[in-house]
C-alpha cells in the first residue's frame, strides 16, 4: 500500500447515525481509537453521556456530507429506509464514492433494496450484522459483513477501529446471512434451553441439580462444538444411523410421555424427534431453485417424496397443471412462516373434513417418505380428527393411516 494510501484510509471520516447501544458504543470506540464521528440521533440528547463523543449534529444531510463512511445503527427496515432516502436523509447529500455500512438486522430483501438505492446515487453499500453488543463501547463487536471485496478494503480501516473482530462473509447480503443463521442458532437454544428447563422443573428436579449434570457432561454437544464438528465434515458413519436414531427415539419418546403425563407442552421435541434421522445422516433438503417451475417441481418433492415431480406432464401448457407447480407448490407450499410439517397437519385436518380418502393417502406418503411423523404421532392425529371430523370420517382416516403404516413396515 502506498503512503498516500494509508495517509487516506487514517484520515477517512466516519458517521454515526443511531446512537441505541449499538450505535452509541461504535461511536465511543471510535473516539478510543482517535476517529472522532460526527453523530447524529432523532432524540436531540444522544450523545449526552456518551465518552469522548462530540455533541450529534442536526440533520442527517450533514453527516453525509462531511463523512466518507456512514455506519447506520438504527432498529428496524423502515427506519433504514428512512435515514437513507427520507426527504433530507443521508443519500439527499451524500458523496457519490462514499460508504454505507448497514449495522442493524434485516432482511436480505431489505439489503438489496437498499443497495440498489445507494448505487443510484453513486454511493457503495455495504451489510453488517454485528454481535456482542453490550460491549460495543469496548472495541467488542464482532462484525460480519457482506459486499464487494474493494469496498469493504476501503472501508476496513473503520470497522476494525471499533470492532474487536470483522469476517468478510462474502458477497453483498452475505453479512446479513451469516448474522440470520447465527441468530437462529442462538433463539432456537434458548428455546431448547426453557423445554428442557420445563421438564426437569416439572418433575420435580431443580435447575441447579440439572446444571451439575451438564456441566460434567455436555464437553462435546455445545452449539459451537457441534457447528466445528459439522463444518469439518465429520459425519456419524452410515452404519451407526440406525442405532443413533433408534436410541434418539427411544429418548425423546419418554420426554414425550413424561410431558404428556404432567400436561407440560414440548413442541421442540415434538418437531425434532422425527427429523433426528435425517439430521443425523445429513439429508435436510437444500435451497429451492429461482426459477418458478423448478422451484414448483423442487417443492413437490419435498412434499412427497423424491422423484414425485416426474409425474408432472414435461412441456405441459394445460394452465391448472402450470398453476399447480409454479403457484402451489412454487409459491404456496414453499413461503416462510409454517414449516411443511405444519402445512401437511392443516391439509390432513381439510382432507379428512372431506372424507377424502384418496387425498389423505397422497398427503400421508409424502409425510412418511419425509419421515415428517413418529408412529405415536400419526396415530395421535387419528385420534384428534374422529372428534374432529366425526366417526364415519374418522374412520376412513384410519384405513388409510393403518393401511399405509402397515405397508411401511412391511
Amino acid at each position: 500500500m502506498t503512503e498516500d494510501a494509508k495517509t487516506a484510509q487514517t484520515t477517512l471520516r466516519v458517521g454515526v447515525v443511531g446512537l441505541g447501544m449499538i450505535g452509541g458504543g461504535v461511536a465511543v470506540s471510535l473516539v478510543r481509537r482517535g476517529r472522532i464521528p460526527i453523530v447524529y440521533d432523532v432524540r436531540p440528547d444522544a450523545s449526552d453521556g456518551l465518552d469522548g463523543v462530540p455533541q450529534q449534529v442536526d440533520t442527517l444531510a450533514e453527516v453525509a456530507r462531511e463523512s466518507d463512511v456512514i455506519l447506520v445503527a438504527v432498529v428496524t427496515a423502515d427506519q433504514a429506509r428512512e435515514v437513507l432516502t427520507g426527504t433530507e436523509g443521508l443519500l439527499s447529500a451524500a458523496r457519490p464514492g462514499s460508504t454505507v455500512v448497514l449495522l442493524s438486522t434485516v432482511s436480505i430483501e431489505t439489503v438489496r433494496e437498499l443497495a440498489a438505492v445507494c448505487a443510484q446515487h453513486e454511493v457503495a453499500f455495504l451489510d453488517a450484522g454485528v454481535t456482542g453488543g453490550t460491549e460495543a463501547a469496548n472495541n467488542g463487536l464482532t462484525v460480519m459483513v457482506g459486499g464487494p471485496e474493494q469496498t469493504v478494503h476501503q472501508a476496513l480501516p473503520v470497522l476494525e477501529d471499533f470492532a474487536k473482530q470483522v469476517v468478510h462473509c462474502g458477497d453483498l447480503g452475505a453479512g446479513m446471512v451469516t448474522k440470520l443463521a447465527r441468530n437462529a442458532l442462538t433463539y432456537a437454544v434458548w428455546a431448547a434451553v426453557r423445554e428442557a428447563a420445563s421438564i426437569a422443573t416439572a418433575g420435580g428436579v431443580s435447575l441447579d441439580r440439572l446444571l451439575q449434570v451438564l456441566q460434567n457432561t455436555d464437553g462435546g454437544t455445545s452449539p459451537l462444538t457441534l457447528l466445528q464438528v459439522h463444518a469439518a465434515g465429520i459425519e456419524i458413519p452410515e452404519e451407526r444411523i440406525e442405532s443413533a436414531d433408534a436410541l434418539a427415539q427411544k429418548d425423546l419418546a419418554a420426554a414425550q410421555e413424561f410431558a404428556g403425563s404432567v400436561g407440560l407442552e414440548v413442541p421442540i421435541t415434538d418437531v425434532v424427534r422425527p427429523r433426528m434421522r435425517a439430521v443425523y445422516s445429513g439429508e435436510l433438503p437444500d435451497a429451492l431453485p429461482e426459477d418458478p417451475r423448478e422451484r414448483g417441481l423442487a417443492m413437490m418433492d419435498r412434499v412427497y417424496g423424491t422423484g414425485y415431480h416426474e409425474l408432472v406432464p414435461r412441456n405441459t401448457t394445460i394452465p391448472s397443471i402450470e398453476h399447480t407447480v409454479e403457484r402451489l407448490f412454487a409459491q404456496v407450499w414453499a413461503r416462510p412462516y409454517l414449516t411443511l410439517r405444519d402445512r401437511r397437519l392443516l391439509t390432513f385436518g381439510v382432507t379428512a373434513m372431506r372424507d377424502r380418502g384418496d387425498l389423505l393417502r397422497t398427503q400421508l406418503s409424502g409425510a412418511m417418505a419425509n419421515q415428517e411423523f413418529t408412529l405415536d404421532q400419526l396415530r395421535e392425529i387419528v385420534l384428534h380428527l374422529h372428534y374432529y371430523t366425526g366417526w364415519p370420517a374418522g374412520s376412513t382416516v384410519q384405513g388409510v393411516f393403518e393401511e399405509l403404516i402397515a405397508r411401511t413396515a412391511a
